[in-house]
């Protein structure tokens, strides 16, 4: 904690050195970058939030390398925890905070997404450093072997001296601050905060850290992140503001402590908006600058001796007479009242125990010359009131956006009833005089009390009550824009057959491309289907339907979609395009023409029309949407709500988190994969995706993970959180291998006749490279060991991963020592078993995607007219919203099923759910409720989920 001291000399040594001292372990950073390439991963929200991590221990080289099984790793875990589990010996020097490995653990319900991958627990050798006083800051550090001193999955509840010290120390905690806020457990919390200053990634430690998260999925863990980059920015500008009102010469050791107890940004600016400059101050500082503070004290303490007419300057503005005097003195007690922290303690308690409301009313401005069409979009909120505690997300969204465009005007209601006991407590409780006071001084004080509450107390707690619900909303929104993009982005590919991918138009016609199953374009083409030529054109789509035995058509959903749609349904029914059994499915083509003439488009087809790249982009989207909407910046994807309301960074840092967390949960084929889908695998960027591509055209494919190692820019660090969501496909690289020993064995006999130059002999990696079986599971290379010993105790073989042989030896094991006898037999935690056996029998191909929702294939329409109350349909989940979902019932307008619809009871048993809500993509059995045509609505209830 931050020790406040009277003397600003002892402050300045006080806190001064902290941030030098935090920042001094940078200086070698250079120099060691020559020796050792040391690729620091980051997400995208990490990458702004966590600090470099300060100081590396490293140990001899003389020092054989430890096994796996002994690399490990001190973590913080719950009170219950064995006592004994304690290892002997500590780290050594427990002053210097010091890089630790940490071990994993395994989940409640990861969803499906990590429903079958469970985490690794063993703990990699990864770089660790050497305490301050032994660095050597003028050369490069030697190359050093690390290990770490832990038992493996047997966490250290005290961390002894390794408590991580913040940059910007405040008076309270920041680990309790962030279990209070995000009702997470503190242990967890600190856990959290060490694993993301040590640059961890959430997939890696959503996977591969779970016994340090007490099974948090990634959501929780993000909302985590975003928590501690909050409450460091306000320890940040707190020192800030510290700083300058140090050099100004106007900070007092009252007014350090109040800044340094500053947990929001509100407070903050409570708290230092009358020192700020360029402002013309306060009223209370205009008073005391004409020297009526005596005054005012002397009121509260010493009212006996108190004369106001002796502080009368009759040419002095501001003490002319008695009534500004007062006036004065009647600021600078509000000040003082409004600026306490138990009276501002005591009101906030106050309201939390009343009726508190928002309002929001039809503006008298807009409703004169305001545009009708957007006045009548805020409808229900032209005479609106609600209890704050009960108001939900999207409600605080609509008035924000309708105070924004001046349409409404918006109040926070506190009662009268708050306002009378404030008073009544501030007169005689809090701030009751010490002595008598005369009846003018009494009204004085009074009115002081009121004045404060009035101008000051109740401005301030009506942007803290507005400032937190708009917080709230927007983090709400940007969440379950996450959870809807997950869903989007996990939806099943359609693999093994061609498609043919239609952009619907009228006047410039209707783009097609038809794709193979391994999505290379076969043929593009366009139609006017809307403009007397339909029949003419069912030839040309018959025929190259035919030619290229396609029989899935895709049509995007944006502009002539229904026409385009009942024109492919009417063929369908008359089967015009028999023998083919011809079926169609509408994709959502949000954001496909911003790709199309995007540079990525450009480079991936240069020689396409941006037109037609849109027809291919869409029947990607059904065949491997994630491959296809990773290219795509994720709010062009309309699956949120309020999106351009809420804090961009917040919501670019979220989206990007989530992406980062699908491809790498769902994992890449690093021989086949793009450079688009690499870097967005956990610890990757742009520029190592671009190495790893580099790499691979010039040597060749990888054969194993090891290899990742030599790529330019992949340092230890970030083939520690990359690795596990790399997979190689061992039938591809084994035929790779054989060929490539043949042409080695001809090229070493050429070479022998002196045909070829030495230079072109030179045997490439592949010869010393054997593949690895476990490369194409979820296991991590840190469990390597512990995976090849389990196998021997089954007696398995690593080339039968994934064959049902391996389920009989591993269920033979299993059911004779459990789960927990066989962990403890391998000396590892049973999240680390549950995960190398998910990674050992998960059939070759494995796809976390097959549990989700496929797109709903169709043959024939529904119009708007057909639809009557009480009509049962069948569509699939468009996007959902904390008001209700939306659902494609196929009639060109998604139809809501509001909130109060979806129950526990109406939700599908067989599928694990984060959350009541359905997401995205999900096939669902409604009934229509209400159909009003002019407002184009339909009101749907839920039967159940498909």
């Amino acid at each position: 904690f931050f020790r406040t001291s009277e003397s600003e000399e002892e402050e300045e040594e006080e806190w001064e050195p902290k941030s030098k001292i935090a920042r001094r372990p940078h200086l070698p950073k250079k120099t060691e970058a020559k020796a050792k390439k040391a690729a620091a991963p980051r997400s995208a929200v990490a990458r702004k939030m966590v600090k470099k991590v300060a100081i590396k221990e490293e140990m001899d080289v003389s020092l054989p390398i430890a096994p796996v099984e002994d690399n490990k790793m001190k973590l913080l875990k719950p009170k219950e925890e064995n006592e004994d589990t304690k290892p002997k010996s500590l780290n050594r020097m427990p002053e210097v905070p010091k890089k630790m490995e940490i071990n994993s653990f395994q989940g409640q319900n990861q969803n499906s997404l990590v429903s079958h991958e469970k985490p690794s627990t063993s703990v990699p050798v990864v770089k660790q450093e050497k305490c301050e006083e032994e660095f050597a800051f003028d050369e490069p550090p030697s190359k050093k072997i690390k290990l770490n001193a832990c038992p493996e999955g047997k966490p250290v509840k005290n961390l002894g001296g390794n408590k991580i010290k913040e940059e910007f120390e405040m008076n309270w905690d920041i680990v309790q601050a962030l279990s209070e806020i995000t009702n997470v457990e503190p242990w967890v919390c600190a856990n959290l905060l060490r694993l993301f200053q040590e640059e961890n990634t959430i997939p890696f430690i959503a996977r591969y850290r779970k016994e340090l998260i007490n099974n948090l999925e990634a959501d929780a863990l993000r909302e985590v992140q975003h928590t501690l980059e909050e409450l460091r920015t306000v320890a940040r500008k707190t020192h800030t503001m510290i700083q300058k009102l140090k050099k100004e010469g106007k900070l007092s050791s009252s007014l350090l402590k109040e800044l340094l107890n500053c947990r929001t940004l509100e407070e903050l600016d409570h708290v230092s908006a009358p020192y700020k400059t360029g402002s013309k101050g306060t009223k209370a500082q205009r008073a005391k600058q004409l020297g009526l503070e005596p005054a005012a004290l002397s009121l509260l303490q010493n009212p006996v001796e108190l004369n106001l007419f002796s502080y009368i300057r009759p040419n002095t503005k501001g003490l002319a007479n008695i009534q500004e005097v007062e006036a004065g003195v009647q600021h600078i007690l509000a000040d003082i009242f409004a600026k306490d922290k138990d009276t501002l303690d005591f009101i906030r308690k106050l309201c939390q125990q009343r009726y508190i409301s928002i309002q929001s009313t039809l503006a008298k401005v807009s409703s004169k010359n305001g545009n009708e069409k957007d006045i009548d979009k805020f409808q229900l909120y032209h005479e609106f009131s609600c209890n704050i505690k009960n108001i939900q997300h999207h409600q605080i969204l609509a008035i924000n956006r309708g105070e924004n465009l001046k349409i409404l005007t918006v109040k926070v209601n506190i009662p009268d009833g708050v306002k009378n006991e404030f008073c009544w407590w501030c007169v005689n409780e809090r701030w009751k005089p010490k002595q008598f006071l005369k009846p003018d001084f009494m009204r004085l004080f009074r009115s002081s009390v009121e004045d404060a509450y009035k101008r000051l107390i109740y401005p301030l707690l009506c942007r803290e009550f507005r400032s937190k619900l708009t917080s709230d909303a927007e983090k709400e929104s940007v969440m379950m824009f996450g959870r809807n993009l997950r869903q989007l982005l996990l939806t099943s590919p359609v693999r093994g057959r061609a498609l043919m991918g239609v952009d619907p138009g009228y006047k410039h016609g209707c783009k097609l491309a038809i794709i193979s199953p391994t999505s290379q374009i076969l043929h593009t083409d366009v139609v006017y289907l809307h403009s007397g030529q339909g029949f003419r054109e069912a030839e040309k789509i018959k025929r190259l339907l035919l030619q290229y035995n396609c029989s899935t058509v895709v049509i995007g959903n944006g502009t002539a979609c229904r026409e385009t749609e009942a024109y492919f349904a009417d063929l369908i029914m008359k089967k015009y395009f028999a023998p083919l059994d011809v079926v169609y499915c509408i994709a959502n083509e949000a954001g496909a023409s911003i790709y199309s003439v995007s540079p990525e488009a450009s480079k991936e087809m240069p020689d396409l029309d941006p037109n037609l790249r849109s027809a291919v982009s869409i029947a990607r989207r059904v065949q491997d949407p994630l491959a296809e909407l990773v290219k795509i910046e994720p709010k062009h994807l309309g699956v949120g709500m309020y999106q351009h309301d809420v804090s961009q960074t917040l919501l670019k840092a979220t989206l990007d988190s989530v992406v980062e967390e699908c491809v790498s949960f769902v994992g890449v084929d690093i021989n086949i994969c793009s450079e688009i889908l690499l870097r967005h695998i956990a610890g990757l960027n742009t520029n190592r995706a671009k190495n790893i591509i580099e790499w691979r055209e010039k040597n060749g494919p990888f054969i194993n993970r090891e290899q990742l190692k030599e790529v330019k820019g992949l340092g230890p660090k970030t083939f520690q959180q990359c690795a596990g969501f790399i997979r190689f496909n061992q039938e591809y690289i084994k035929t790779f291998c054989s060929n490539k020993k043949n042409e080695l064995g001809s090229r070493a006999l050429l070479t022998k006749a002196g045909t070829l130059s030495k230079k072109k002999s030179k045997l490439t990696s592949c010869a010393s490279q054997q593949p690895n079986p476990l490369d194409q599971t979820c296991i991590h290379p840190e469990s390597y060991n512990i995976a090849m010993r389990f196998l021997s105790l089954i007696g398995g073989n690593a080339n039968d991963i994934g064959k049902s042989d391996m389920q009989q030896k591993v269920n033979v094991v299993i059911q004779k020592e459990g789960l927990e006898g066989t962990a403890k037999r391998l000396n590892t935690t049973v999240h680390t078993l549950q995960l190398i056996i998910d990674g050992l029998t998960q059939p070759e191909g494995y796809d976390i995607r097959t549990d989700f929702d496929k797109p709903d294939f169709k043959r024939s329409i529904v119009c708007f007219e057909d639809l009557s109350a009480g009509a049962v349909l069948t569509g699939k989940v468009e996007n959902a919203t904390p008001f209700g979902v939306f659902v494609d019932i196929g009639v060109g307008k998604a139809g809501l099923i509001p909130v109060r619809s979806i129950t526990e009871a109406k939700l599908s048993k067989v599928k694990k759910r984060r959350s009541l809500g359905l997401g995205p993509g999900e096939r669902v059995e409604v009934k229509v409720l209400n159909v009003d045509i002019p407002r184009l609505r339909i009101t749907l209830d839920l039967i159940r989920v498909l």
